[in-house]
């Protein structure tokens, strides 16, 4: 009904407006979080209700994390150096990492420290600086397993793989660039200003990011068959 003030109203969550019982708090003086908060607690319903809404509003996919900027995220130094170790296309100093995730160098090198302890890195100490990488082979497979379990059809992950090519020949247009190293070498430019700086940093991680997920989407779609999950188990010889 226009003109009653339900439509003009905010929609919760559940499909409820504050006309619906839920006291109406748009006018208090209150931080809107705040009054966000007073709206779920006046909401009679039982406590496994409460549990279920709560879990709704915090939950989020991971497909829809990895779709944030690394550095649009409210984490922390050591979280931000886990992410860029985890997605590292290739062998990179602590001092690279430590740019990357925006941390200083020494707190850097002990969260590195502790991922090469768990497994989770490998350490090269044999060149001139030493670097840390992944064990690619089993974060590929691992990825693409998750990919063939993750509900989403062959389609839609080749998809998904035109658009990430199509988005990298898009960066080779705009930039006259081949590659993210060769990106993040028209920083040099003098007559680029800040925001232009880090726009063209952004979207040299994003290239890695993406280059390695090409790789692993193209895998998965290869090995769609091989990855596919067991869903009965043997029988037991007799």
């Amino acid at each position: 009904m226009v003109g009653d003030g339900v439509n003009d109203a905010p929609a919760l969550p559940w499909g409820r407006t504050p006309k619906d019982g839920v006291k109406d708090f748009s006018d208090s003086p209150q931080p809107r979080s705040r009054r966000w908060r007073i709206n779920v607690f006046d909401i009679e319903r039982t406590a496994s209700t409460y549990i279920k809404i709560e879990c709704e509003l915090s939950r989020m996919t991971e497909d829809e994390a990895n779709s944030e900027s690394l550095m649009d995220r409210q984490t922390t130094g050591e979280d931000r150096v886990r992410m860029v170790a985890r997605q590292l296309s290739e062998p990179r100093t602590a001092n690279w990492i430590a740019s990357e995730a925006d941390w200083s160098h020494e707190p850097t090198k002990r969260v590195l420290r502790r991922l090469v302890d768990d497994g989770i890195l490998h350490r090269n100490e044999s060149g001139t600086h030493t670097t840390y990488y992944p064990d690619y082979r089993r974060q590929a497979m691992q990825e693409a397993m998750r990919l063939r379990d993750s509900g989403h059809t062959v389609e839609e992950l080749t998809d998904r793989l035109a658009e990430m090519k199509a988005q990298i020949r898009d960066w080779e247009d705009e930039f006259g660039v081949e590659s993210p190293n060769q990106l993040r070498g028209t920083l040099a430019d003098e007559t680029l200003d800040a925001d232009e700086e880090d726009r063209r940093r952004e979207i040299a991680r994003e290239w890695d990011h993406l280059q390695r997920r090409i790789k692993i989407v193209g895998f998965a779609i290869r090995e769609w068959d091989f990855l596919a999950p067991t869903t009965e188990p043997a029988e037991a010889s007799s």
